[in-house]
């Protein structure tokens, strides 16, 4: 037994009675009587959201929706890496609730995707690649140089040379390299699948995703309610904050010692400014401010397949100056010394009309992530432990947050979106801090004072 609701509101501008329609079918078991009293309560329900002005009708699917939705952030400023984010999560989404109306999405479907994502999909990605020829052979044959591949592929020289050894790359930058050479990637690489479980955190991320669609259909009346809002997520187990001792600290400092001057500079300002890797590799000469010992922080360097290396704000939009020490100072200078005559040297073969500090040998951008690769070499080859860009950034809260600086200030120096972040994310450091503090207002009030005899006597 089934029943179409009909509910008109009004005539459009051609005088057509606008109507709106819903179909319920009632259970087979179910009498007459009930299923028409559930029938106009049903209906009840339909004409009223409408008179509310809501959409319970709309035939768009997710998919469709959520297409419509990426336009419209791309549309409107959201960065470029947000908005590949999203169309990388929907190769999942899609294939599993695309198909479903946006009016018929319910925490349900939600909680099954979210579950299979976590139980059963693997991320079955071909991410990493091997050169299966001899490429260094190649190169000679063709009367390529590495540095030369380096520029028409837009990689990292360091990219480059390891693929010439038969490391393992990313697929990104074999695609890129087969796209200079002009060889099929297939004839050059042999790729390499990756089937790990994706993580509780990769989850999330897909229900924010989804969260951010139906938040914009909930805006626009399209559905009554964020279906998002009400599913049941998994829980994710946060980490270990992973940053350095003094100890360790001090030994990179000296190993940096030995190192060129450029991979010195930048090592040496990710550990005194807790800046993220492409605020670092982003810096200009126009953001340093020698004599007012303060870097300003305005660009996030990034990389896509599809824009290759660009600029964008940074992570939470804001811009933000940070405080640099006399031996960074003397550093900086030093640095600048050595770049200018690395430009003298190259002549017209310079390329840094955007006045970054850390270029590639003939001035062209760097990579941003060269970073990471240089110090994963780094502590190999000096046998210090694992050291990535953002281990640095712990290390700088860590230090604020044991030395009683206010979340605030910390938070600002990071560059968090608000304090409250800070606190997410450190709330083990600051809760350790606040113990120290109670312990030195008890040094302070309790520990100098000697009772007087006759408090002695009296007891």
């Amino acid at each position: 037994m089934s029943f179409k609701i009909t509910v008109s509101c009004g005539y459009d501008e051609r005088y057509r009675k606008r109507c709106h329609y819903k179909t319920w079918k009632a259970p087979e078991n179910w009498s007459e009587q009930r299923a028409e009293r559930e029938a106009q309560k049903i209906a009840y329900e339909f004409e009223n959201s409408i008179k509310l002005g809501f959409q319970p009708d709309n035939n768009k699917t997710f998919a469709e929706y959520a297409a419509y939705v990426i336009d419209l952030k791309e549309h409107t400023g959201t960065k470029h890496s947000t908005i590949e984010l999203y169309k990388h999560l929907c190769e999942r989404i899609i294939p599993a609730i695309g198909h479903i109306k946006l009016t018929e999405l319910r925490p349900q479907h939600l909680n099954r995707l979210y579950m299979d994502l976590l139980q059963n999909c693997t991320k079955h990605v071909l991410d990493k690649a091997r050169s299966k020829a001899d490429l260094g052979a190649l190169l000679t044959e063709r009367q390529i140089s590495r540095a030369k591949l380096a520029k028409l592929s837009r990689l990292n020289a360091v990219t480059i040379t390891a693929a010439c050894r038969g490391q393992v790359i990313r697929k990104s930058s074999a695609d890129a390299i087969s796209a200079a050479l002009g060889i099929p990637p297939q004839k050059l690489f042999e790729y390499i699948l990756n089937t790990d479980h994706l993580a509780v955190k990769t989850v999330l991320q897909h229900h924010r995703f989804i969260s951010t669609v139906l938040s914009q259909a909930e805006k626009e009346m399209i559905v009554t309610y964020n279906a998002a809002a009400r599913a049941t997520l998994p829980r994710a187990q946060r980490k270990k904050i992973n940053y350095f001792q003094p100890e360790e600290i001090f030994r990179i400092l000296q190993a940096l010692e030995s190192e060129p001057l450029k991979w010195r500079t930048i090592t040496h300002l990710l550990i005194v400014t807790g800046a993220r890797r492409g605020e670092i590799m982003g810096l200009k000469w126009e953001n340093v401010h020698l004599d007012e010992r303060y870097l300003y922080i305005e660009v996030n360097l990034r990389y896509s397949k599809a824009r290759g290396i660009y600029e964008e704000t940074p992570k939470t939009g804001e811009t933000r100056f940070i405080p640099i020490p006399d031996e960074t100072v003397t550093l900086l200078r030093e640095y600048r010394i050595e770049q200018e005559k690395l430009r003298k040297l190259n002549g017209d073969r310079w390329q840094n009309d955007e006045g970054f500090l850390f270029t590639r040998d003939d001035g062209q951008v760097m990579h941003p992530d060269s970073i990471t690769a240089w110090l994963n070499k780094f502590s190999k080859r000096h046998d210090l432990p694992h050291i990535n860009p953002h281990a640095f950034r712990h290390t700088v809260a860590s230090v604020l947050i044991a030395n009683h600086t206010d979340v605030v200030t910390v938070a600002r120096q990071l560059g968090h979106s608000s304090p409250a972040t800070t606190e997410m994310y450190y709330a083990h450091l600051i809760e350790q801090s606040r113990v120290q503090a109670g312990e030195c207002i008890a040094d302070v009030m309790l520990r100098q004072y000697k009772p007087t005899d006759n408090n002695q006597q009296g007891k």
